[in-house]
């Protein structure tokens, strides 16, 4: 299935997936870390607002450079990076345009509830997505691909409610700071927890004549 296929793109570039994706992450920290900096340097800047305006702006700006050099490097667009992509310029836009920084605050829960429940839903009517999601760089069987979707499908909406939770009890440097130095590395721990699932259930390489359309 063309869902559990992975690219020659997908197989070769893990790391530059990374840091295609931390990327725009920490564009953004760093720009609302240094927001005060950036308007006083760069007046014109501070027509967009404070400092996490300014931040999501230039957000906005390193996410879309992202996705064109995804599509030029890797020949495709992956589709989470993407749906999130739409998103932060759906939301970094309203943000800026109405000065309510709750719009890109919400943004990582609206994505990660959208794959969540885009995950189990897609289990109830017997089609595991993880493999679309990711654009996986691994082969599993039907079962492998089952519980991982499963994991991955209440993962996504664990970090929902937890960006939820922090974002309306914390200050806007924490929300920041947690999108990056906290989020990243629950993702990361939680993804090489599941490697031996992924070891138990991997499948070999089929020579292209014996794989589906």
């Amino acid at each position: 299935m063309s869902s559990t296929t992975p690219s020659p793109a997908d197989r070769h570039h893990p790391a530059l997936k990374m840091a295609l994706e931390l990327g725009p992450l920490l564009v953004f920290f760093f720009a609302n870390l240094r927001g005060a900096w950036l308007i006083e340097t760069f007046p014109a800047l501070g027509a967009l607002g404070g400092p996490i305006l300014v931040a999501t702006g230039l957000f906005m700006v390193a996410t879309v450079l992202s996705l064109l050099f995804s599509k030029l490097v890797l020949g495709h667009l992956p589709v989470m990076p993407f749906v999130s992509g739409i998103v932060v310029l759906i939301f970094g836009g309203l943000s800026i345009w109405l000065q309510n920084e709750t719009f890109i605050k919400m943004k990582p829960t609206i994505v990660n509830t959208l794959f969540g429940v885009t995950l189990l839903v897609g289990l109830m009517f017997g089609k595991a997505l993880l493999g679309t999601v990711f654009n996986a760089a691994f082969r599993l069987d039907e079962e492998g691909w089952r519980k991982l979707t499963f994991r991955w499908g209440l993962f996504f909406l664990f970090l929902a409610v937890m960006n939820e939770v922090v974002w309306r009890n914390f200050s806007d440097d924490f929300w920041v700071a947690f999108k990056v130095w906290g989020t990243m590395p629950i993702t990361l721990i939680f993804t090489l927890a599941q490697m031996p699932l992924i070891m138990r259930h991997a499948v070999e390489d089929k020579a292209p004549e014996d794989e589906k359309a």
